[in-house]
């Protein structure tokens, strides 16, 4: 065995964790499938957002640990409930009037209201896609649809005839009285509307594989229960299709919690065996409610991108799965900066260490340097102070502090700093208020000045960070964090920034004391 197995095997890493429990479900005898199966579920009601592409991100950490752990080969797949019907209108599509009529339709059914592919569902299954290829995650995709009208669900629709009565004890229990009464573990698709019916069986048959209903026309109606007639309700499909596949491991959302219970009692009913799960808190927007894929709310895929890397999401992604986290516009610099602390880290950690550092469960064993010379933070308020269009602007204080960082050789603190251009000018410049000085402040702040314009020292982050320390102290402020606070205040037109000393070595020493100066001229009314 390994060191590094030997380290993961006694890792306290989460991903690590959840890959043990896996394993131990074959401690005795390899699958006979030959694999092990890890699954995401994806609900394409609505346009993707980044809550739902948490598990797929998460999923692939605990497989990347599996695979250190075991030498058993691993699959992802990716199931899209696509065969769901459109109970609502998305509240963020364009021509929302065109969907009307295609309520309770099949979402691959529904006409694409953007335009571009052949249905609403198709059209949400490449966005999904297309997140996950911008990841490089590897994995199988698998639509609903497909596994329904082709025959790859018939085996086990036709146990669910069989076991119909089993399946419905167990859903019952979790009714209330009067759902009991027109309940079916069955939804047929209406031959008649092509609509996904919540309708009771007249009949269940076992020998035929059929069931008997009453359409919309009044009529009574006979299908049978394969090639995609029917679905099956969203609760008794989880279990039936663990069944199916033999999934052995799948993660959701605390909301679905309660539901373990139904999801595994059904899985055995068909004759399958409960895969581990992992119950992670939901994501919350600014305001502190749930993310929901059709009122929009909260972040998509699109918004974070435009303001930092994909490895970022991912560390965030990473940290306490099982703690609620608000994830708006104001989280993202912090984890571009806490990412790149992590990559600076890694190098030196052994084995234990690089095991518990994030940046191996986002990159496993190719885990990149930092280029970051400069922080995220950093940049931002240097894009504020320097009111920078682009980000050639923010280069011009970069090549001066760092001579040897060059677009090219760090193109990761290239990009960077276009996203910290975007995301001042969006975020950071609308809200921007700066205030007059208190008369204290006045004096510290020309006293700072002054001894900038006496400073010999260079871009010496450390021994300016002294200097404004001293500052500070020489004018009685207490606690100290007062002088730094009204330094972001009145130069910064914020609450809060970086440390200024490093600030200073990059901003530049003259063009700190121009920026002081200005401070200087507001007044209460002009500021």
């Amino acid at each position: 065995m390994t060191d590094l197995r030997t380290a993961a095997l006694a890792s306290k890493a989460w991903p690590f964790e959840e890959a043990r429990r896996v394993l131990k479900r074959y401690e005795k005898a390899p699958p006979e499938k030959g694999y092990v199966l890890f699954e995401t579920g994806y609900g394409p009601s609505g346009l993707p957002h980044l809550g739902t592409f948490g598990e797929v991100s998460r999923t692939t950490m605990i497989r990347r640990a599996f695979e250190i752990i075991s030498d058993i080969p691993t699959k992802l797949l990716c199931f899209s409930d696509d065969m769901d019907g459109m109970r609502k209108i998305p509240e963020n599509v364009p021509n929302p009037e065109m969907l009307r009529e295609h309520l309770q339709r099949p979402l691959t059914a529904v006409p694409d209201p953007f335009g571009t592919h052949p249905s609403f569902g198709e059209h949400n299954n490449a966005m999904l896609r297309r997140f996950l290829d911008t990841f490089g995650f590897q994995y199988d995709f698998a639509s609903a649809t497909d596994y329904y009208k082709s025959g790859k669900m018939d085996e086990i629709l036709l146990r669910a005839v069989d076991k119909y009565d089993d399946i419905m004890k167990i859903m019952l229990k979790s009714l209330r009285e009067e759902r009991r009464e027109t309940y079916s573990c069955f939804l047929p698709i209406s031959p008649i509307s092509g609509r996904v019916l919540y309708v009771p069986m007249k009949e269940v048959n076992a020998a035929n594989g059929t069931v008997t209903f009453t359409d919309e026309d009044g009529q009574d109606v006979t299908v049978p229960v394969t090639g995609g007639n029917v679905k099956l309700q969203w609760k008794p499909d989880f279990g039936a299709r663990w069944a199916a596949l033999g999934v052995d491991f799948e993660m959701y959302g605390k909301d679905h919690a309660a539901n373990t219970p139904i999801y595994d009692g059904i899985c055995r009913v068909l004759g399958g065996r409960a895969p581990e799960h992992f119950t992670y808190e939901l994501f919350l927007d600014q305001s502190g409610q749930k993310i929901s894929k059709s009122t929009g709310n909260g972040l998509s895929i699109d918004e974070w991108l435009t303001y930092a890397s994909t490895e970022s999401l991912s560390y965030f992604m990473f940290l306490k799965p099982k703690t609620a986290k608000r994830m708006h516009f104001d989280v993202i610099p912090k984890a571009v900066d806490e990412y790149h602390q992590q990559l600076r880290a890694y190098p030196d950690q052994d084995d234990a260490g690089k095991l518990a550092n994030p940046v191996f469960h986002i990159h496993g064993h190719n885990v990149p340097a930092s280029d970051m010379v400069v922080s995220f933070a950093m940049l931002l308020n240097l894009a504020s102070v320097a009111s920078a269009e682009n980000k050639d602007a923010l280069w011009g204080f970069i090549g001066r502090y760092a001579p040897d960082a060059t677009p090219e050789s760090h193109p990761g603190l290239d990009a960077a700093a276009g996203f910290a251009v975007q995301y001042y000018n969006d975020f950071v410049k609308p809200s921007k208020v700066y205030r007059a000085p208190t008369e204290t402040e006045r004096a510290a702040l020309s006293d700072l000045a002054v001894r900038l314009g006496d400073w010999t020292g260079g871009a010496d982050a450390e021994a300016l960070q002294s200097l404004v320390f001293a500052v500070g102290k020489d004018h009685g402020f207490e606690p100290l964090r007062t002088w730094f606070t009204a330094i972001y205040e009145v130069l910064l037109g914020a609450s809060q920034g970086p440390r200024f000393g490093g600030f200073i070595a990059l901003y530049g020493v003259d063009e700190t004391i121009a920026l002081i100066e200005t401070a200087l001229t507001r007044d209460a009314a002009t500021a």
